[in-house]
């Protein structure tokens, strides 16, 4: 009996977690989470190109 409300109380979690993460309301920092590796790039050219490097 303990293990089959484990198991709901488990699934349960889960999918609000599902839920919480693909809100709408985290649309916007995903977007801008996605965007930090390339932003990191450009700065890391913007810095080679300063020092001579390409």
């Amino acid at each position: 009996m303990i293990n089959g409300i484990f198991i709901i109380v488990m699934m349960i979690l889960f999918f609000a977690i599902v839920a919480w993460a693909w809100s709408d309301k985290r649309k916007v920092e995903f977007e801008h989470l996605s965007n930090l590796p390339l932003e990191d790039d450009f700065e890391t050219l913007e810095k080679g190109e300063q020092n001579g490097h390409e």
